[in-house]
């Protein structure tokens, strides 16, 4: 079945830039960037090219969706100040996944996008890693995590669209539980790749005012530890503490040790 196409009406006011070019806010340079300017998406970009499953036709519903997407994420995920998101209406902007309760742009501007998508589990949870915490342990295990829309279910203004996130496992996941134990998981390089649904309420100008996602964040984690041989180590026994970073977010004391570059791969 052909996907749905925006119409002439649906395509007035004219079409943003974030809908026809998946680097658009890039640009923004009078933006707040958590990094003092725009983060790097060259490897994310490329590994997309080589290994996407779909190729959209240029300036096809699904196309537009995807690039919708990705803009959001960079937004949420680099951008320190919430007025400079173009992609959302920062005034009714809603997150949910699953049947969690809707979040703000604002929990989701001061958590991060893993935190606030990523439900608690045996290997990883939100309460015990800040956002800084949160990019560390996901972007050093893969250095480039693409996304790509698979099929559009309906038009906007509501957009029902089914996803894929994949990247390799190229180092170590390392992350905290829901006990507070340090969890190790050794690199396999092995292809992570999940799905998910997600519907979309967009306003006139194109600007997304709700996202609701399914998808089970756990399968991210039976694909890294398919055998169970995770290692798992009390806080207490590496004597780690939280410390604060000069720009005002919060790290784990290892995080702070390495220097971590967190202006990576897109998250969602």
């Amino acid at each position: 079945m052909a996907p749905p196409v925006i119409g002439p009406a649906a395509q007035s006011p004219a079409m943003p830039d974030f809908m026809s070019d998946p680097n658009a806010v890039l640009n923004d340079m009078d933006a707040q960037w958590r990094n003092t300017q725009p983060p790097d998406y060259t490897k994310t970009r490329k590994f997309y090219s080589e290994t996407k499953q779909c190729n959209h036709e240029a300036g096809s519903l699904p196309e537009l969706v995807e690039n919708l997407v990705k803009n959001w994420e960079i937004e949420a995920s680099f951008k320190t100040r919430l007025s400079d998101w173009r992609t959302i209406d920062p005034e009714t902007f809603t997150f949910a996944v699953n049947d969690s309760e809707p979040c703000s742009a604002e929990h989701m501007l001061r958590v991060g996008t893993y935190n606030a998508i990523v439900s608690p589990c045996e290997y990883y949870d939100p309460n015990h890693s800040d956002f800084a915490a949160s990019h560390k342990a996901f972007k050093r295990m893969m250095p480039a995590f693409a996304w790509e829309v698979l099929e559009v279910h309906s038009g906007p203004p509501v957009v029902s669209f089914r996803w894929r996130h994949w990247g390799e496992m190229k180092n170590d996941y390392v992350g905290r539980n829901s006990s507070g134990d340090k969890v190790t998981v050794k690199a396999n390089s092995q292809l992570i790749d999940i799905q998910g649904v997600t519907v979309a309420t967009l306003n006139s100008n194109f600007q997304v005012t709700g996202l609701k996602t399914y998808f089970d964040s756990n399968e991210m984690f039976r694909q890294m530890d398919p055998e169970g041989t995770a290692i798992r180590s009390s806080m207490e026994d590496k004597g780690e503490k939280l410390v604060a970073d000069t720009k005002g977010d919060t790290m784990t004391a290892e995080t702070a040790s390495t220097g971590l570059d967190l202006s990576g791969p897109e998250t969602i």
